[in-house]
């Protein structure tokens, strides 16, 4: 991956400039920053002492030259801690900033590191080395932002850890407004994009280059031998929206998202690794839209996506799509690429949406299918047989298949379009990985137009003698470390964490569990015995947290706060795991709910064996805040005005309060309304998700006071699963309307004075384009 000489290079270039420095500048407070920053010149060395720089927008304004650069670095790399709403804008020529790390709070502006300090003022042939960006989010997460933004030509941004942004917008963007950032030749290099948690909505890409506006234009920029772990913000990890741009060389890890040309042509997507776990289904690989694309030499390694995060997803186009919509796939190569153990790896027709004519207008169907698209010498492995390695979800017409083979275990192939069945054997190569790389020399190798520009495999071995069909030519003892860590990103940071034996800590008095909870760390556990706590003021969860009773029995928590205050109070950060114990309300309260406002960081919940009562609210999950998973299990909800109420992003721009939304074997009894809410609204493919499952309750005399005449509201989601469930003398017209055209399933549901279970094949919702 070439990583080596990559961090040699940057080395030298830094050594080469502390020769040839004429003024070493050390500043120690933001004052002296800010002035530094403003006056360089050629050669000069700006050193940040090392220590906490609060509330500081620090303009980095320069005229360097390739052989007298202008540097701004920490004193030690790492020890510069840039907090509060501190910013970075850079313009001019030749400067590189090396070693700071943003923390503990975040940008006001538009981004936290810009390559411009104003719409003509860009920088050019300058890089951001060393550095991160760590949970630095908006207090809101309609607050879009961006972490890095690119303008101007020739910056780099390298050797770099960033993770953890929850707010809108992507995590680095390169723009093309002007002139002045066309044929940019950016170069996004040798970086750690660590997890990205799930957003719960679109505009959570990683990186997206360009935007619709600007898809016309060339970019040329350069992604390449980055490591992409847990990137899970949406669908798109990486957005190409713009032309010429090359990804090569990356490794991306266990990430719910794909590489997308989603707008622009001409991208070549080029010797990359998608690692899945077999197990879960949203690990993605490459989707494809638009014109002139060379997918070529990847690894996709027990990818499990389906659909829009299926390993190779073509999609279909919208016959004189606009520039923000769909175009029709032409032109397109994949050949050379190696799928082991994915599902149905190659799906055409993606997107297809002409069932839902009724609801959409014209303009919005996508039915030009893939056009002079050529799929050849790839190489399929299945230790388990798969039915489907091709899925047309509209007819793929226009590919021309040619020498493709496949081990499929001996299980038949419904659509093989000409795919050659073979025998084959795994070898390991490293990295806890397995692949074909022999045992079909004999399949002659497919030579399509200009294919002698493919001129190496997956590992830069030459193609140019025995070449062969898939990503890996037959090697020898390879031995890949692709996921080592420490061969990406910042040289000084680790994102590894060593597990720490929770505590337990036992309480007896209500005073106890307030200091208690305050004074645990992240992880530990709270014992209330059997006590019984009168509470009176909210219970704030800030941090990762056990609550349990001893024994068989359940303690009992009584809450005799004011009316619309919550018993456990969910703040960023706050992940609540509440075990055998009773809650019982004064029937204006709530027992759980999330901060009206500055919900930064996500917060989790999860609720086993209780017993629940006299709430206004079980659950009230305020607008901007998100969780990946909430849990009701084996727990009893009685004699609540309202129940789990998810339902106040109402922007109908796909955003949503949950990920996952669990309710399983619990029941509910007099509940009157808002017994189950959780909503998603607004067309938009970026949003594949919400995932309710409801299995094994039961639901009785609940929902009398529901205007819309529903037991359970999910308007808008996609994945609903209501199964097993008893429905009994719920006043209600509906216990839920499912959504055909997603995946909306029930069964095996008894339902008795109840109304009925409805499903609509398409459902009316706004447009958001």
């Amino acid at each position: 991956m070439k990583k080596t000489f990559l961090i040699l290079s940057t080395i030298f270039l830094f050594i080469s400039c502390d020769k040839i420095t004429t003024n070493s500048i050390l500043v120690s407070n933001s004052s002296e920053l800010i002035e530094a920053t403003k006056n360089a010149k050629a050669g000069d060395h700006i050193i940040i002492k090392n220590g906490t720089y609060n509330n500081v927008a620090i303009k980095f304004i320069g005229e360097g030259t390739k052989e007298s650069p202008i540097n701004l670095s920490a004193e030690t790399a790492g020890e510069v801690f840039l907090e509060g709403t501190s910013s970075l804008e850079i313009s001019g020529n030749y400067l590189n900033v090396d070693g700071l790390f943003f923390r503990n709070g975040y940008s006001p502006k538009d981004n936290v590191i810009a390559f411009r300090t104003g719409s003509k003022k860009v920088a050019n042939n300058s890089s951001v080395s060393n550095c991160v960006i760590l949970d630095y989010n908006s207090l809101e997460r309609d607050q879009d932002n961006l972490w890095v933004q690119f303008y101007g030509k020739h910056n780099v941004l390298q050797n770099c850890y960033l993770a953890g942004k929850t707010n809108g917008g992507p995590t680095v963007r390169v723009d093309l407004k002007g002139n002045q950032s066309i044929r940019n030749f950016h170069k996004i290099i040798n970086n750690h994009f660590g997890p990205r948690p799930r957003k719960g909505g679109a505009r959570g890409e990683t990186i997206q280059l360009g935007s619709s506006f600007t898809s016309m234009s060339p970019s040329n920029t350069l992604i390449a031998n980055n490591l992409f772990e847990e990137c899970n913000g949406e669908v798109e990890i990486i957005s190409s929206k713009t032309n010429f741009n090359i990804i090569k060389n990356n490794v991306f890890y266990k990430s719910e998202g794909s590489v997308v040309t989603r707008h622009g042509n001409y991208v070549t997507i080029d010797g990359n690794y998608f690692i899945g776990d077999g197990i879960n289904d949203q690990f993605g690989g490459i989707r494809i839209i638009n014109t002139g694309h060379w997918v070529t030499n990847n690894l996709f390694y027990k990818i499990k996506g389906k659909n829009f995060r299926s390993p190779i997803a073509i999609m279909n186009g919208i016959p004189k799509s606009p520039l923000n919509r769909y175009n029709q796939v032409t032109d397109v190569v994949v050949a050379y690429n190696t799928f082991v153990d994915s599902d149905s790896p190659f799906q055409f027709g993606v997107g297809t949406n002409i069932a839902q004519a009724a609801v959409l207008p014209k303009s919005e169907i996508r039915s030009a299918r893939p056009l002079r698209t050529e799929v050849v010498n790839n190489v399929i492995y299945n230790s388990k047989g798969d039915e489907n390695p091709i899925i047309e979800h509209d007819k793929a017409d226009g590919v021309t298949f040619k020498s493709n083979i496949i081990d499929n275990n001996g299980v038949e192939i419904k659509n093989a379009h000409g795919f050659i069945t073979k025998d084959l054997t795994l070898t390991d190569i490293g990295s806890n990985l397995s692949i074909p790389i022999s045992g079909f020399a004999d399949v002659e190798v497919y030579k399509g137009f200009d294919f002698d520009v493919i001129e190496n495999d997956l590992l830069g071995n030459s193609r140019g003698k025995n070449n062969q069909i898939g990503a890996f030519l037959n090697a020898d003892k390879i031995n890949l470390d692709i996921l080592d860590k420490t061969k990406y990103g910042a040289n000084w940071f680790s994102n590894e964490v060593e597990d720490k034996e929770p505590k337990t800590h036992s309480v007896s008095t209500a005073d106890e569990l307030v200091a208690k909870l305050k004074a645990a760390e992240s992880g530990d556990i709270i014992d209330l015995g059997l006590g019984l706590f009168e509470v009176a003021a909210s219970l704030k969860i800030d941090k990762s947290i056990t609550i349990k009773s001893s024994g068989d029995g359940k303690a009992q928590i009584v809450f005799t706060g004011e009316e619309n205050t919550p018993l456990f109070e969910l703040r960023p950060y706050g992940k609540l795991t509440i075990n055998q114990v009773i809650l019982e309300g004064n029937n204006s309260n709530y027992a759980f709910a999330s901060l009206q406002k500055n919900m930064s960081n996500h917060f989790g919940l999860m609720v086993s064996e209780c017993e629940i009562s006299n709430f206004n609210y079980v659950l009230k999950v305020y607008k901007q805040s998100f969780s990946e998973k909430i849990t009701f299990e084996g727990s009893s909800i009685s004699n609540c005005e309202n129940g789990l109420e998810l339902s106040e992003e109402t922007n109908d721009r796909g955003d949503y309060n949950t990920e996952y939304l669990t309710i399983d074997g619990c029941s509910f009894n007099n509940v009157q309304q808002n017994v189950v809410d959780y909503y998603r609204g607004g067309y938009d493919e970026s949003t594949i998700g919400g995932n309710l499952l409801i299995t094994n309750s039961t639901f009785t005399n609940s929902g009398a006071s529901e205007k819309n005449g529903r037991l359970l509201n999910h308007n808008g989601i996609h994945n609903v699963n209501i199964n097993n469930n008893t429905f009994k003398n719920n006043k209600v017209e509906f216990v839920s309307i499912l959504w055909g055209a997603k995946n909306n399933v029930e069964s095996n549901n008894t339902i008795i004075n109840s109304g009925s279970i409805k499903t609509e094949e398409n459902l009316v919702q706004k447009l958001m384009y």
